[in-house]
């Protein structure tokens, strides 16, 4: 197995830390990003789906962003920045923040009101979308989450999209949780970078030429997904962390277990329309957690 020693690395889809009400809780994220990048992440994704980021405007952007920057967090080389909207004109003006502020790079996910939408039309949009950017388009991994999204990213719209944005169209993010589906993308599109979200099939993934991760279990157990990333070494306790977290709604049961991990109830609270585990689920799910991670250390 021939590893690409340059290669994405390991990045946590952090989440958002929210105060009751729905703002932003700025001080809990950057205390998280920094403990994410200190135990083996190499860079952060703000804004992805488990950051609830479809459901965060403009102003929670910028100050997200200035908040980790203000910290000594470096865009260049530690934050990627997530791009969901169903409209053009937010899309971009959600790129434009985060590329002016000096992001590594974005995480574009498709437009997903409309259902039902094929590769022509995709590519139209992904081309405006990089045209209205122009010259300060770069590094863009394209987000295939069609249980989100609803919409598809082909095999064939990401080498029309590379071939017509050399340089710019840089990976691609499956997180269909279909293994043959990234074994398509690795073998059509291997000089990319070919991302896994789905972390039980991160090792396997690896070892095909898979470049690493945005995952929200980085914002768990960065130490033990480093290992997969890098050596595509299996870890049974990852999955079996990966099984518990998936038998409840995700992304409330991953905003409560980093409250947990930090000893600090208040990373729990969730933007509506989500709500947050109640006292019962929480409880049996920390110890789960524990339980699953003591076997590690034992």
């Amino acid at each position: 197995m021939a590893l690409n020693p340059n290669r994405f690395g390991l990045s946590c889809a952090i989440t958002t830390p929210m105060r009751e009400g729905g703002a932003v809780d700025l001080p809990r994220l950057v205390h998280h990003a920094k403990h994410v990048l200190a135990n083996g992440c190499d860079s952060v994704t703000l804004f992805g789906t488990t950051g609830e980021g479809a459901a965060l405007g403009a102003p929670a952007r910028t100050a997200m962003l200035g908040a980790l920057v203000g910290a000594g967090i470096d865009p260049a080389r530690q934050i990627y920045a997530g791009v969901a909207a169903a409209s053009l004109h937010e899309a971009v003006d959600q790129a434009q923040t985060a590329l002016n502020i000096g992001a590594k790079g974005l995480l574009v996910a498709p437009p997903f009101y409309f259902k039902g939408v094929g590769d022509e039309g995709l590519y139209a949009w992904f081309s405006q979308f990089f045209e209205k950017l122009g010259a300060s388009a770069r590094n863009t991994i394209l987000y295939h989450i069609p249980s989100v999204t609803a919409v598809d990213i082909s095999v064939g719209l990401v080498e029309r999209l590379k071939k017509a944005f050399p340089g710019v169209v840089t990976g691609v993010k499956d997180s269909s949780c279909d293994y043959p589906t990234t074994e398509a993308f690795l073998k059509a599109h291997g000089e990319l970078a070919i991302l896994v979200g789905d972390e039980r099939l991160l090792g396997r993934a690896v070892r095909a030429g898979a470049q690493g991760s945005i995952c929200g279990v980085a914002n768990l157990v960065p130490q033990l997904l480093r290992p997969l990333v890098y050596e595509g070494i299996e870890n049974p306790v990852v999955n079996a962390l990966v099984d518990e977290i998936c038998s409840y709604p995700v992304l409330p049961a991953v905003k409560a277990l980093v409250g947990h991990l930090h000893g600090d109830a208040g990373y729990g609270a969730m933007r509506a329309p989500l709500t947050a585990l109640d006292e019962s689920q929480r409880k049996r799910l920390f110890a789960a957690f524990d339980q699953i991670t003591r076997a590690k250390a034992a």
